[in-house]
């Protein structure tokens, strides 16, 4: 697959591929915090078991699938967070300019990074009709601590390409947590960082911040 470049794009298919980035986010990681496991799960089981509840979740939320941003909020931060290394994403994301952030600026990043990332899934969970989760089997060593776990979105049209990376975590119900996703050819992290990287070499951390503080009330001016 030719490697796309996001900034190319067409701002309407930006917006699809950011809706996707979300849901992608979304399909793996919601209710995930019911389930503790004894017992390390290989990561494709970890996937495939979770995308198929959420999946029968929200086809049968009315809620949820009409983009209700509060309820939606409160699952991500209940069920979302637990199986998600957030920092990592975000200080990926960020790339170098978040070492020299205090501590203050990382925490108000991450909630910045957080609210964006629940605003863009709350307008692409209303997608979720008729598509079905091919999660592929992994194919790597026991003793690898980070994996690529491939899978399809197949509805109408071509399947769509929804790839994870997963690290070990002992302390993570299933034994792996989410650091990045990939849509189409299109890593999330990677695709943040040229965009924040542009922020922050033009007006530094805290215009970083509220930049996706703007992005954020806007979103939620919108979304009434």
């Amino acid at each position: 697959m030719a490697r796309i470049r996001f900034s190319a794009l067409p701002a309407s298919r930006r917006a699809w591929l950011s809706h996707l980035f979300a849901l992608g986010l979304g399909l793996v990681l919601t209710l995930s915090g019911q389930f503790a496991h004894a017992a390390l799960e290989e990561p494709d089981a970890f996937i495939k078991r979770l995308t198929s509840e959420l999946m029968d979740i929200v086809k049968a939320d009315k809620s949820i699938l009409s983009g209700d941003v509060t309820k939606i909020s409160v699952l991500v931060d209940q069920r979302v967070m637990p199986h998600v290394n957030f920092q990592r994403m975000t200080s990926s994301a960020v790339g170098p300019g978040w070492r020299q952030a205090t501590p203050e600026q990382q925490k108000r990043l991450q909630e910045e990074f957080k609210t964006l990332l629940i605003r863009t899934y709350s307008g692409a969970v209303s997608q979720l009709n008729d598509q079905t989760i091919v999660v592929k089997p992994v194919r790597a060593a026991a003793d690898d601590k980070e994996v690529v776990v491939r899978t399809e979105i197949r509805g109408k049209g071509e399947p769509i390409q929804l790839d994870y990376r997963v690290e070990k975590s002992s302390d993570a119900p299933s034994g792996w947590r989410i650091y990045n996703l990939n849509v189409m050819g299109i890593w999330l992290v990677e695709n943040y960082r040229s965009q924040f990287s542009q922020e922050i070499n033009a007006k530094g951390i805290d215009g970083l911040i509220a930049s996706l503080a703007e992005r954020n009330k806007a979103n939620a001016r919108a979304a009434k």
